[in-house]
């Protein structure tokens, strides 16, 4: 039975396969997991995070301390046409603008589906522990550990 299949990993109820190597369920006692140490490809994700975060944040703001600028130094003029053509502008544009809001934080909630952490899937192979998939994809590490899982209770272990 086929239990997950990737480019890297097959999982079927008689064998584990990573990049090639294959490992028969039944030989193998104990099936575990822990984190590994970052990679620069996991701390870049925190920092473009941090990034992300600060400029869906930053950006808005900005413009709101603008606007209310502008539109308070029309007002203090006594120019009121002023000060409702720059807020309307304003309504306008945040409108406009929305949509494009989409993009980062699709971006960010991708960083967060692929983890900020190494995962490690480990097995008990003949009386000795072996590194079987070390990944940096949170959401395919638990796909492929849930696969490895039930083929090993189905197999008895």
């Amino acid at each position: 039975m086929l239990y997950y299949r990737d480019r890297r990993v097959e999982v079927t109820s008689a064998t584990i396969t990573v990049d090639g190597v294959a490992y028969r369920v039944r030989d193998l006692s104990l099936v575990w997991h822990r984190k590994g140490r970052g990679t620069v490809r996991t701390r870049s994700r925190l920092l473009g995070r941090a990034v992300l975060v600060l400029l869906i944040s930053a950006l808005p703001a900005g413009a709101i301390v603008c606007g209310v600028s502008l539109v308070y130094s029309a007002q203090d003029r006594a120019n009121w046409r002023l000060a409702a053509v720059i807020v309307a502008l304003l309504v306008v544009g945040a409108l406009a603008l929305a949509p494009l809001a989409e993009l980062p934080l699709g971006w960010l909630d991708r960083s967060y589906d692929r983890g900020s952490a190494v995962h490690e899937l480990w097995a008990r192979l003949h009386d000795r522990d072996v590194l079987l998939l070390r990944t940096s994809d949170a959401l395919h590490f638990g796909q492929i550990y849930r696969a490895v899982q039930r083929a090993v209770e189905a197999d008895g272990g």
